[in-house]
């Protein structure tokens, strides 16, 4: 595996842990919804701003999705979504030296996001939208594939599993699959876990716990647990409460083998990846 992934024109090192930044132009994601989009329409300077801070904090990707994922809820119009991503994408690509990337299931959002600099495609549904297998081919871009057991809006109604590890390791392996098939080289794929996404609590801190074990289908790991249910779960505490817990679980992920994290808090998070670098660099 060479040293190094590529996301279009930009490149990132694969043995230094990655902090990707969220940034959701939606009226209703879970813990930031409705601050970069007001009055109807996204706050594009408000998005720069928030970006900005990112960056000089230290994110090296920008995450931008325009449809709300969090549980229970209902899915966007494609005009509604490419209305928010595809100008956000193409202000941020123009404006800052990062890896922007598409947080989208949709095909026509991936087709205008790629043509406006998007570097990566981030797909909480792993291309399984019509058409977004062949769309993201086309782009010849890097795909996130994660996984979900069932949609946002029923995602949460009593999930089951017979060995959560086991399940997610095999859809992901047959999503990879998928990909390879339609042309996407499989040097081009991160995987995400999922957590949250159709699991309990229990599933989550096993996911966690067994994470080292997704190493062997042989991709990149990106990590996704910031402010989540499961953080407020364990420590009885609100969204605007759960920094500490979040970045003891973006540790624990390191250790465990993965290389992006995707936070809300991306200075605290960037010093815990310092620190955890350093420790699993040591020469003992």
């Amino acid at each position: 595996m060479s040293s190094r992934f590529r996301f279009g024109t930009r490149e990132l090192p694969l043995d230094t842990p990655q902090v990707m930044g969220i940034l959701n132009v939606t009226p209703d994601s879970f813990s930031d919804g409705g601050q970069l989009y007001q009055g109807g329409r996204v706050a594009l300077d408000d998005v720069l701003r928030r970006a900005s801070a990112m960056v000089e904090a230290g994110a090296t990707l920008l995450d931008v999705g325009g449809e709300s994922t969090r549980p229970g809820a209902d899915p966007v119009s494609e005009q509604q979504e490419l209305d928010r991503v595809v100008p956000v994408v193409e202000a941020l690509s123009a404006e800052f030296d990062v890896v922007v990337s598409v947080d989208t299931s949709t095909a026509s959002v991936i087709q205008h996001s790629a043509a406006v600099g998007a570097g990566l495609i981030n797909d909480v549904r792993a291309l399984q939208r019509h058409g977004a297998l062949e769309a993201a081919a086309a782009t010849g871009l890097p795909v996130c594939l994660m996984h979900m057991q069932g949609q946002p809006r029923n995602m949460q109604d009593a999930p089951e599993y017979r060995d959560v590890v086991t399940q997610v390791a095999e859809f992901l392996e047959q999503r990879m699959q998928a990909c390879t098939n339609v042309g996407i080289d499989a040097t081009q794929l991160i995987l995400d876990p999922g957590f949250g996404f159709g699991k309990t609590l229990e599933h989550n801190l096993l996911l966690l716990q067994r994470l080292d074990q997704l190493q062997c289908l042989g991709a990149p790991l990106l990590v996704g647990i910031s402010r989540k249910s499961m953080i407020g779960a364990v420590l009885d505490k609100e969204v605007d409460e759960r920094l500490y817990g979040s970045l003891a679980a973006a540790a624990l992920a390191l250790v465990k083998g993965a290389w992006i994290l995707r936070v809300h808090d991306v200075a605290a998070t960037q010093d815990v990846a310092k620190v955890c670098q350093a420790v699993m660099r040591a020469d003992v």
